[in-house]
């Protein structure tokens, strides 16, 4: 399995730059690949600095980050220079993605939402995002760089306008591109109250699960805690649909360390992902699917409990 740990897990800490994160990443037990923020971790640099840094790990790919100019939408902001500026800046991510030899560009439209009613023109807006989509997937297959759609129901808007997989799925096909997909992030599915291995399927079923971000929380909000702290059942059925449709993508783990060592708690990650591949393993894929296929709550139980036990 190829895992990914988050950057700004040792730079919010205060005491590492991109280049110190990067050479202690090469130090992390179980980490194969590095993820980036755009702007911040790429566009300050030299690229060719940040590619000797990087040395013989890989790049997974780049995800963007629209700051506070992009508050009152990124696609959809009422200023129409500054949606097209959102764009721009995805195609920005694009070329640094694929100096960097990532594969995936992953787009969270944080902004991109209302918080009142009356506040939005809702179908004008949505065919706004679904043609800015389309310009930067266009973009992108030239550099054979895929583009990946992160939802969250709310936060930091009170409704976002593309909020779960329903809708991303349902954007995915309006968009029409064959280089269009979904990452999935396990607490945000959670404050969607989604079933996480449900939407998994429905993913990954159509060919369009491109990327993964773990993490745990309560629901309510994007608690970033580690994966299967929480919601150990249900992060076990995760890994279980991961296997059973062989995703070979990376798995990157965004967790919050605030007040952990951040070291210790991506490793800490990749020992709790693992294990659960171990404990699914071990009752056997063909057993599990059995089980499934019984449609028997008394029979589900029983088989987590196996999982369980040593």
């Amino acid at each position: 399995m190829k895992f990914a740990g988050r950057m700004n897990s040792f730079i919010h800490k205060g005491s590492m730059d991109i280049f110190q994160t990067i050479a202690l990443y090469h130090h992390v037990k179980g980490i194969t690949h590095l993820e980036f923020n755009y702007p911040e971790h790429v566009k300050p640099y030299e690229i060719n600095r940040i590619l000797d840094a990087i040395g013989d790990m890989k790049v997974n790919g780049v995800a963007t980050r629209f700051r506070e100019r992009f508050i009152a939408g990124e696609f959809t902001n009422p200023d129409q220079a500054v949606g097209e500026d959102a764009v721009t800046l995805c195609r920005e991510a694009v070329d640094a993605c694929h100096r960097l030899h990532g594969d995936v560009l992953t787009v969270w439209l944080g902004f991109d939402g209302f918080d009142y009613p009356f506040q939005l023109d809702y179908e004008a807006k949505w065919n706004r995002i679904i043609q800015s989509f389309q310009s930067v997937a266009d973009y992108a297959m030239e550099r054979n760089v895929k583009v990946s759609i992160e939802y969250k129901p709310y936060e930091p808007r009170a409704f976002s306008m593309i909020d779960g997989i329903g809708l991303t799925l349902m954007a995915i096909q309006e968009i029409n591109r064959p280089n269009v997909g979904v990452t999935l992030d396990f607490c945000h599915m959670l404050m969607k109250h989604e079933s996480p291995a449900y939407s998994l399927a429905l993913a990954a079923s159509r060919g369009k699960l491109f990327g993964l971000h773990m993490n745990d929380g309560y629901r309510a909000m994007d608690n970033g805690l580690m994966f299967g702290s929480v919601h150990l059942p249900q992060a076990l059925e995760f890994v279980y649909y991961l296997k059973k449709y062989r995703y070979d993508g990376v798995v990157f783990f965004d967790s919050f360390p605030l007040r952990e060592e951040a070291q210790a708690e991506v490793e800490l990650n990749v020992e709790m992902f693992n294990q659960m591949c171990e404990m699914i393993d071990r009752v056997g894929m063909g057993a599990i699917e059995q089980i499934v296929s019984r449609q028997d709550g008394i029979e589900s139980q029983k088989l987590i409990l196996q999982m369980l036990k040593k």
